[in-house]
């Protein structure tokens, strides 16, 4: 299934009409490249870190919420972390219970933001994959409303309307640098785009199912652990997001934990923004070199997530 233009505008439309206080757009912060020690024309943040509930997922849960009738159970969603945060922000927007799996490797920070924000939390298994089956054995129980942290149609629509804001703000980037877990942000805004800017695919070498998929010629599971797993740490790339990347993403990079690591920590040294591993990514394909940027050129980094341990930064 293709995710058009049409539709993330709609969305967006839908967005900026009623739900302006939750969806919020968030700033774009130009730099000069030698601010952050880049040789390339301009560094665009986009800092969506600043969203509601700490991440993009926001946009993508919320449409999908929006986009079918909630049975009185509510709705049901497996996590990481981030998307689940989102659900159920989305879901106390809406009025609507929220049931939440994670998985063991989940962080405290980000389990203690769903308790916070109502939601009956679950912990479901090693992984996301295992908290994922925990969650799809419950949601026939209950009969819920599944909502799926990255390949589902509305969740793309979702994250595309970031691709969309960043253009309003700024116009076309020459390249945008894009974290991918399952690949739902990279799938929506590949959408938006259409090659009209570059868009890069970012993973961790310990968490690469687009790169892995890659190499098979089809989505295939892999195995997934360090840094970023908690929320890069989908077993195999979604479905939507391998035909989406397949057509409109011509680059799928690897990075070490290390260059993530210095990344991050660089993120909050010197400009003070707080991020989680996966919002690092971006910054670490530059520091690292693995993407090489033309020096008139103008990138975007999608700064995708906050929700992370302060301590872990000292």
């Amino acid at each position: 299934m293709t995710i058009d233009r049409y539709q993330i505008e709609s969305c967006n439309r839908l967005f900026s009409q009623q739900y302006g206080h939750f969806i919020l757009k968030t700033p774009l912060w130009k730099l000069p490249g030698k601010t952050l020690g880049v040789d390339c024309a301009e560094l665009w943040l986009k800092l969506e870190h600043l969203q509601t509930g700490g991440s993009f997922k926001a946009r993508g849960m919320l449409n999908r919420l929006l986009s079918h009738p909630i049975p009185a159970s509510g709705v049901i969603v497996a996590s990481g972390g981030n998307a689940g945060i989102a659900t159920a922000a989305a879901a106390r927007e809406l009025g609507v219970p929220c049931e939440v799996f994670v998985p063991e490797i989940s962080s405290l920070a980000k389990r203690a933001r769903l308790s916070a924000l109502g939601a009956q939390l679950v912990v479901g298994g090693a992984g996301y994959a295992d908290a994922l089956q925990a969650c799809l054995a419950r949601q026939k129980e209950t009969g819920a409303l599944l909502t799926h942290a990255y390949d589902q149609p509305e969740v793309l629509v979702g994250a595309g309307t970031l691709a969309l804001e960043i253009e309003q703000q700024g116009g076309l980037p020459d390249s945008v640098l894009v974290s991918v877990g399952g690949g739902g942000l990279i799938g929506g805004m590949a959408s938006w785009f259409q090659q009209r800017s570059r868009v890069v695919a970012l993973e961790p070498e310990r968490a690469p199912s687009l790169f892995s998929a890659r190499a098979a010629g089809q989505p295939v599971d892999v195995a997934v652990s360090g840094i970023a797993a908690d929320s890069l740490g989908a077993r195999r790339i979604g479905s939507l997001a391998w035909d989406i990347t397949q057509a409109q993403v011509r680059d799928a990079l690897l990075l070490t934990d290390e260059s993530i690591r210095a990344a991050q920590q660089w993120l909050w040294r010197e400009l003070k923004l707080a991020v989680e591993p996966a919002a690092a990514l971006p910054l670490a394909a530059l520091q690292s070199g693995r993407y090489l940027p033309q020096p008139g050129e103008t990138v975007c980094l999608v700064i995708c997530g906050a929700n992370v341990d302060l301590a872990s930064l000292s």
